[in-house]
C-alpha cells in the first residue's frame, strides 16, 4: 500500500521532529512500543517522558526499554498524562520536540480503564505549551467503544477551535473502512 497506515504514519509525523537530543512525551505508554520508537529518536543526548495509570503497563514497557538497552533515556510516570506539566522537569518546559498518544484502553488489559476526554484535553493544553514552535501532539484516536467514540468528539470539538495562529491541526483518516478505525489529530505548535 503506498498510503501509509494510521500508525506508520503517526511515526513518519513524530520522524520530521524528534532528532537527537529531543524530549518528548509518550503520554499513554501501554506496552511500550512508542516508548522504545521514541527513545531510539532521540539518542543517548535526548530523553522520553512516559505516562501510564496503569501498573500492568508500566511493567511492560519498563521490560521493554530493558530489552532495548534503552532505560536510561527514559522516566516513567504512574500517573495520568493530566500531570505532564508538574511531572516534568521545569528544563525541560519548552523543549519538547514531540509528544503522543494512543487513546482509548491497553490492548489486552482492562478495558474498563479508558483516556478521558477531559484528562486528555488538560494534558494536550500542557504539552502544547512546553512544546517547542514546530513541535507536533500526534493523537492516535480509537474510538469504536463507547468511552472511545465520546473521547472522539470533545476532541475534535476541542481540536477545531485552536487559534490557527497557535497551531495546525491535522486529520488523516481512512473514510471508506468498516468498524470505526482509528483515525489521527495531529497539532503542530506554531
Amino acid at each position: 500500500m503506498n498510503i501509509e497506515g494510521i500508525l506508520p504514519f503517526a511515526r513518519t509525523l513524530l520522524e520530521k521532529v524528534v532528532t537527537e537530543g529531543s524530549a518528548v512525551v509518550d503520554a499513554t505508554v501501554g506496552n511500550g512500543h512508542d516508548t522504545v520508537f521514541l527513545a531510539k529518536l532521540v539518542g543517548e543526548s535526548g530523553h522520553v517522558f512516559g505516562f501510564d495509570i496503569q501498573e500492568q503497563a508500566l511493567v511492560n514497557t519498563t521490560a521493554r526499554l530493558q530489552e532495548q538497552g534503552l532505560s536510561e533515556r527514559v522516566t516513567l510516570f504512574a500517573h495520568g498524562h493530566e500531570q505532564a506539566a508538574s511531572s516534568l522537569p521545569g528544563d525541560w518546559h519548552g523543549r519538547l520536540t514531540g509528544a503522543i498518544f494512543n487513546l482509548g484502553y491497553l490492548p489486552k488489559g482492562d478495558k474498563t480503564i479508558v483516556t478521558k476526554p477531559d484528562t486528555t484535553i488538560a494534558a494536550v493544553e500542557q504539552i502544547l505549551s512546553m512544546l517547542t514552535p514546530g513541535g507536533i501532539i500526534v493523537l492516535v484516536i480509537y474510538h469504536g467503544h463507547g468511552e472511545g467514540a465520546a473521547e472522539k468528539t470533545e476532541l475534535l470539538s476541542f481540536a477545531e477551535t485552536l487559534d490557527q495562529k497557535k497551531a495546525h491541526v491535522l486529520r488523516y483518516e481512512f473514510i471508506n473502512q468498516a468498524n470505526n478505525p482509528p483515525f489521527i489529530v495531529a497539532i503542530e505548535k506554531r
